[in-house]
């Protein structure tokens, strides 16, 4: 056990927060099973009281469920709850694209995704085999960052980041298996095209157009999600996410 009176609790209780929310999401804790605090405090090289702080960080996340009579459990999520945390964040998307074509962005913002869409340009190629998935998903959160601050709310980022700490409600969810389907390198020159469509709404203040661009967007995720679970379900260890699923 570590000894926190090295003046590093904060270290201990990013130590027990990471160390945890990986064990949820690659599926070595079981869907609703209980955790034993001792045992994952061992585990983790932690103390209880980094742990404590960790749990209660997860359960703000969505990941575990505090129990009624004490402790917590992993949380377990259907395949509707899945889809419906999709449904959600392209809802918000499209919320914060319509109020951002509405109110109008600074030339300054505008340019900053402007130069986003360009790099994601240059890293989605056709041939799947030489593509940078890495980098692509790095460039595609901060496109999808950089959209949720355009309209200036801070309450509505607020809601898009909570929604998409769920793993499967995040832009990135299926990216880190793209190189093996061809069907999903394809979903990916899609959503550039879409990437750039939302971003030519907005510029032109076209909210309307702005708001469903970005609603569909999101139902990429959704569509991936179905071609998992319904024609590709070997893939479904790849994918982290599903680790929570239930059944």
């Amino acid at each position: 056990m570590v000894d926190e009176r090295d003046g590093a609790p904060k270290q201990q209780t990013l130590k027990a927060l990471s160390g945890l929310r990986d064990l949820v999401l690659k599926g070595e804790i079981e869907p609703g099973e209980r955790l034993s605090e001792v045992a994952l405090a061992a585990r983790l090289s932690v103390s209880r009281t980094p742990l404590r702080a960790a749990l209660q960080k997860l359960e703000q996340e969505g990941l575990v469920t505090l129990i009624p009579s004490g402790g917590y459990s992993v949380r377990s999520f259907t395949r509707q709850d899945m889809i419906d945390a999709i449904e959600l964040r392209g809802v918000l998307e499209g919320t914060v694209a319509r109020l951002a074509a509405e109110r109008g962005v600074t030339p300054a913002k505008l340019a900053e995704l402007r130069s986003v869409i360009a790099e994601l340009d240059e890293t989605v190629v056709m041939d799947a085999s030489v593509m940078d998935f890495g980098r692509y998903e790095t460039l595609n959160g901060i496109f999808h960052r950089h959209l949720w601050e355009l309209c200036g709310s801070g309450v509505l980022k607020a809601e898009i980041e909570r929604m998409t700490r769920l793993p499967f409600a995040s832009p990135n969810a299926f990216v880190n298996i793209e190189m093996d389907v061809p069907a999903f390198h394809r979903s990916l020159i899609v959503a550039q095209a879409q990437h750039k469509a939302i971003f030519s709404a907005i510029e032109a203040r076209e909210g309307a157009r702005a708001e469903a661009l970005a609603r569909e967007h999101a139902r990429l995720a959704r569509q991936n999600l179905e071609f998992v679970l319904e024609e590709q379900p070997d893939l479904r260890r790849k994918v982290v996410a599903l680790a929570l699923m239930s059944g």
